[in-house]
């Protein structure tokens, strides 16, 4: 391998915004938070949307409960006016 051109490989904490979850693994991306994790060293620090601690396939629960689609959500707006 050519020194130099590779992206460094480090330790960082995804966080999940949703639930509050969060764990540690390695990623080739940074951030510039740095959050402490039960080691006691501090870590950079990616925000996530979704994990397995919030993710409908794993929890079994859903999170969007949307009742229809475009056609539904115009017939009951336009309905009461007619």
């Amino acid at each position: 391998m050519k020194p130099g051109i590779h992206p460094s490989y480090q330790r960082v904490i995804f966080f999940d915004t949703s639930s509050g979850f969060k764990f540690l693994s390695g990623s080739t991306k940074s951030s510039n938070e740095q959050m402490e994790w039960e080691d006691g060293n501090s870590y950079p620090v990616l925000r996530i949307d979704t994990s397995s601690a919030s993710h409908p396939f794993f929890t079994g629960k859903l999170r969007n409960t949307e009742v229809g689609g475009r056609v539904d959500r115009f017939n009951q707006r336009f309905k009461a006016k007619q």
